[in-house]
């Protein structure tokens, strides 16, 4: 998806609220003809002479003045608007035939229909928002869970965008001395500090390695925690699903294996979204449906970052726990160990169970079937994703395409050091601190390119 300048110079008109009937419509235009347009075919109060921010009734009649619906028309006069341009929101009921008849007649009479993303698309290029600000509103959009959201919000409102400008002008500052030094090559002068460059440069890596890092979090707060629940068949896998659920939502049976595909669910706990996946229980199989079954749990232990394992505290020994711990043990991959069904059994010490894959804040002990404790569990579910490292004072990034072009230029920066330490000369050093820089302003929007926007406000629906 490409825009050029006359695409700009357009007025566009999309649907805003999703499509199917409800109770009421919304219809976006934007461009400079959006008031005009809509005045048109608008009997009320005459647009083109309201002030920007008004609402005003009236109805909509089509180019025989047979009246569509009873509307209110929001006005949002340029530059006041989210595109920078005369924008105009049409509140009319939610039938699907009013709302394509409206929408048909401003396509009839000058407007064209927007293309995915184009609304913020404009935005974006009218400087509005930045870049990544623009990529906030479609994770805002699509975002399920208070954390998701959270952090979708605090970026549109340019969070991460202010920190990215900050480091990027820091090195805009020594990059212009360097480059300064580069006219001055014949008379072999110094204008950038080099003591000062390399504490810059190692002060802005350092940085960009906590953002880099934040990524992890910034990740699973985004997208949900993939968790699986694993462990030997009659452990009560599925009983604690549902005790975590509150719902009953698995089959529960007293029959070894009952469980022989992959039961998926999603939980909320203090704002983050865990994406729970009950497994079939590990055994030898007994025949071929359980042992696909088995095979798939073992897939889905590889695919997850966090792991819950469950075990029968009355039928299992202490050893053979060790031993499931040993063969599902995964680097990155954190591990709860439930002790369930303490009802039954008396006193459980954490001791007769220590490994060195188990710490004992990470050994719960409860009762799915009564569920006692289940808040224990879930509490340290929260603990085992957050750790204490949300803070409101902290950057966390959770897009792709950020975590990369951070690496890249942090790769660039670690070139200005190497190219430092062999004693290059200034253009070399200019070349790397350039590089960064490049990679610095992909984030921000500062540098890109018609396939990257194209990318970009592709994944965007068709009213925003």
């Amino acid at each position: 998806m490409a825009y050029s300048a006359k695409d700009m110079n357009d007025t566009i008109v999309a649907l805003a609220t999703p499509p199917g009937i409800g109770a009421i419509g919304v219809i976006r235009l934007s461009g400079q003809d959006a008031i005009r347009i809509c005045n048109r075919f608008f009997f009320g109060k005459n647009l083109e002479e309201q002030d920007s921010h008004t609402i005003h009734l009236g109805t909509i009649r089509d180019e025989k003045n047979i009246i569509l619906d009873e509307v209110l028309v929001s006005l949002f006069v340029a530059p006041k608007s989210y595109t920078k341009e005369n924008v105009v929101e049409i509140s009319c009921h939610g039938s699907n035939y009013i709302l394509q008849s409206i929408i048909q007649l401003f396509l009839r009479n000058g407007a064209r229909t927007a293309q995915r993303g184009e609304f913020t698309m404009r935005a974006f290029l009218n400087g509005q928002l930045d870049l990544s600000q623009a990529e906030a509103v479609a994770d805002l959009i699509a975002s399920d869970s208070e954390k998701s959201h959270e952090l979708a919000l605090k970026q549109m409102r340019g969070g991460f965008s202010q920190e990215i400008a900050k480091l990027r002008q820091e090195l805009i500052d020594f990059a212009s001395l360097i480059e300064l030094e580069l006219d001055f090559g014949e008379e072999d002068v110094e204008f950038a500090n080099r003591d000062k460059l390399r504490a810059l440069v190692e002060q802005i890596r350092g940085l960009l390695q906590r953002l880099i890092e934040s990524f992890t979090l910034g990740n699973v707060l985004k997208n949900g925690v993939q968790t699986v629940i694993a462990g030997r068949p009659n452990a009560g896998k599925s009983t604690l699903l549902i005790a975590l659920l509150n719902e009953e939502r698995a089959i529960v049976s007293d029959i070894a294996g009952t469980t022989r595909d992959t039961i998926e669910e999603s939980l909320n706990i203090n704002g983050v979204l865990f994406r729970l996946v009950d497994t079939a229980g590990i055994r030898e199989a007994q025949d071929t449906i359980e042992a696909i079954g088995v095979e798939k749990t073992m897939e889905k232990i590889g695919q997850s970052s966090l792991l819950v394992y469950v075990f029968d505290a009355v039928q299992t020994p202490p050893d053979e726990v060790k031993k499931d711990l040993e063969s599902l043990y995964q680097e990155n991959l954190h591990t709860i160990v439930v002790a369930n069904k303490a009802d039954l059994k008396g006193a459980i010490d954490f001791n007769d169970y220590a490994h060195q894959n188990l710490q004992e804040n990470n050994f719960i002990i409860l009762s799915a079937k009564q569920q006692t404790n289940i808040a224990g569990l879930k509490k340290e579910l929260f603990a085992a994703v957050t750790d204490a490292k949300v803070s409101g004072d902290n950057t966390i990034i959770t897009n792709t395409r950020h975590l990369e072009a951070l690496q890249k230029s942090h790769e660039s920066l670690s070139d200005v050091l190497k190219g430092m330490d062999m004693q290059v000369t200034s253009d070399f050093i200019a070349m790397d601190i350039r590089r960064a820089l490049a990679f610095l302003g992909e984030i921000t929007g500062e540098i890109s390119t018609d396939d990257l926007l194209g990318n970009i406000f592709g994944r965007f629906c068709i009213g925003k």
